[in-house]
């Protein structure tokens, strides 16, 4: 069996999930990767036979999104122009991870494909979504990269066709521990905006990581990562607790980890805005920005405060690819 797999490679979960599944689906078959994006924060060793700029997000100073980059820096043209060009007539099933250029080519070569991942769950109107709903972010998530089937990855089970998170066999096989610090992984704010904060409280010790850093460096109770698989993976099996973005495969790691964890949504993104809302309804903490006069505050109460008991199911992988193998084949 032929396999082309789209990777969305504007955000560090799509591509530490994608390396997670890919020996499983080689398992299936030969797999061509087409990663599409150009502003992750983590290196990629996927094996890509197709690459792209594809359609990137990225991000304001402050927490928000940078709408005036993504105009300058993504184009349309470009996009449909290589989605005509991928030869996706001849692979035997099409998996893709939210990606917008793979999808405009199924759409016009009149194709099957499945939508595989966290994005998918929103199809279902049982998974969570905030109080004010956005119409704008309720069709980005159901257009943007539309599909023929749909196999979604959620904290739970909303619907049928949700399953489990995907959690790296590094947490699987790990005996955490609590070291006492906190880790930090907040993409979306500059550092100058968030340092004096976490300095406040020279009692807490803080493992920071922070795109764009060469080396790692410790200043008073503050110990700076540059942003690496490996080491972010050791500080969050040993932390006492995470604050970091209400992505997906981060948090999801964090809760099947028994950690205590602290959300800050992007300020736009709406996928993160239902993020937030799933985990709220957990116990997990949700801000709403960290850029404000009582940040410190909510952190050493958050410190303090009891944890919710959370039990985070791990992905079947197999089971799941099995029940995705059988949607959308392109050939009989």
């Amino acid at each position: 069996m032929k396999i082309f797999y789209a990777v969305q490679a504007t955000g560090n979960g799509h591509i530490s999930r994608a390396t997670q599944l890919l020996p499983y689906l080689q398992q299936f078959g030969t797999v061509d990767i087409f990663l599409s994006g150009s502003n992750a924060s983590l290196s990629s060793n996927l094996p890509a036979t197709y690459k792209s700029k594809g359609m990137s997000l990225f991000y304001s100073p402050g927490g928000g999104l940078d709408y005036a980059r993504m105009w300058r820096q993504n184009s349309l043209l470009r996009a449909l122009r290589e989605a005509k060009q991928l030869p996706l007539e001849n692979y035997d099933i099409i998996i893709n991870d939210f990606e917008f250029v793979t999808a405009q080519a199924c759409r016009m070569k009149g194709l099957p494909s499945v939508q595989f991942g966290h994005q998918a769950s929103f199809m279902s109107p049982h998974a969570p979504r905030p109080a004010k709903r956005q119409l704008l972010g309720e069709w980005l998530l159901k257009k943007y990269a539309p599909a023929s089937h749909y196999v979604g990855l959620h904290f739970c089970a909303y619907d049928s066709f949700i399953f489990p998170p995907v959690i790296k066999d590094e947490f699987v096989q790990a005996n955490p521990t609590d070291g006492g610090h906190i880790t930090v992984y907040l993409a979306a704010y500059e550092r100058h905006r968030l340092e004096p904060h976490f300095k406040a409280l020279p009692h807490l010790q803080f493992h920071w990581f922070l795109p764009g850093l060469s080396a790692a460096s410790t200043s008073g109770n503050i110990s700076y990562f540059p942003v690496s698989q490996a080491a972010f993976n050791q500080s969050l099996i040993h932390c006492h607790g995470i604050i970091t973005g209400a992505g997906f495969e981060t948090p999801a790691e964090a809760l099947y980890l028994k950690k205590r964890i602290m959300c800050i949504p992007i300020r736009g993104q709406y996928e993160q805005l239902c993020n937030a809302a799933a985990l709220a309804q957990m116990g997990v903490a949700i801000l709403s920005d960290a850029n404000t006069p009582q940040f410190a505050n909510q952190i050493a109460a958050w410190r303090n405060a009891p944890q919710p008991s959370v039990v985070q199911a791990a992905n079947n992988i197999p089971q799941t690819l099995a029940y995705l193998m059988q949607q959308g084949r392109t050939k009989a």
